[in-house]
């Protein structure tokens, strides 16, 4: 595994694994999260493709973005495909990383083979009310002051809460969340809501003529597991519900949404 020391749009940080004349597979982490999420995955994916992992701005090793909306973040995330000179790639979006992933399809489409959803809410009102932990690190007046003070400790239970099975959360993955500014975070989290309520994410995918795998836990604690069947409306899409899982596959079931995305790949060619 290798990271490629060169220059990026807006400087956004890229890791690069596997061998770079083999098929592109595109990771984008969600809200908060950092590129490291995937890492858990990474081995089995770069023995078959060119795994490509974007810090978004603000997150991880990237800096903070002048805007956040859904659309610039996918903006943002395409010029680093035309600055790779990739088309025709395999796109993997986790939570709120899947509207940026549709989000890139819809403004270029040349640039996107097939979509992967995980863990991704269709609309506003599939989403459940959240953990006590994270609705105190988020919600005013209080959640600035602890947000800014989260021990590490603090960190892995925030992940944690969001998990059913028992996850292991590296260290230098919680030393890349720390980075994210509290300010940063309820902003992107504002604006990908407001994608969402323009349009929910099934609709969007039904514009586009593109194969689409969806990922869910079947106990995803963040939005209600049944709201994951709407995707099933989608042309060209195929649903797939983990069992005990919740909202991060990528720690819970590394193995099982490895394999999910390496057949989904091999058959969507």
């Amino acid at each position: 595994m290798s990271e490629y020391d060169v220059e990026y749009p807006d400087g956004l940080h890229v890791v690069h694994d596997g061998p770079r004349q083999a098929p592109a597979l595109l990771l984008i982490h969600g809200s908060g999260a950092s590129s490291g999420n995937w890492k858990p995955m990474v081995p089995a994916l770069a023995g078959h493709h060119h795994v490509i992992r974007v810090d978004l701005p603000g997150h991880g090793q990237s800096p903070p973005g002048l805007c956040y909306e859904v659309p610039a973040q996918a903006g943002r995330v395409a010029a680093v495909l035309d600055h790779l000179d990739l088309r025709d790639v395999a796109v993997v979006g986790h939570s709120s990383g899947g509207y940026i992933a549709t989000a890139l399809a819809e403004q270029r489409p040349a640039l996107v083979r097939s979509l992967t959803l995980i863990s991704t809410g269709p609309s506003p009102d599939a989403f459940l009310p959240q953990p006590i932990l994270l609705r105190a690190l988020l919600a005013p007046p209080l959640g600035p002051l602890l947000f800014a003070r989260r021990s590490d400790a603090m960190i892995r239970r925030g992940i944690s809460a969001t998990c059913v099975r028992p996850v292991e959360i590296p260290d230098d993955v919680v030393a890349e969340l720390r980075g994210i500014s509290y300010r940063t975070l309820r902003t992107v989290l504002s604006r990908n809501t407001a994608y969402i309520t323009e349009r929910s994410v099934p609709e969007r995918l039904t514009d586009l003529d593109l194969p689409v795998l969806a990922i869910f836990g079947a106990a995803d604690p963040r939005w209600n597991p049944s709201s994951a069947h709407r995707y099933a409306t989608v042309p060209n899409a195929r649903l797939e519900l983990l069992p005990g899982v919740g909202h991060v596959p990528m720690f819970e079931a590394p193995e099982a949404v490895s394999e999910l995305l390496l057949s989904f790949a091999a058959t969507s060619r």
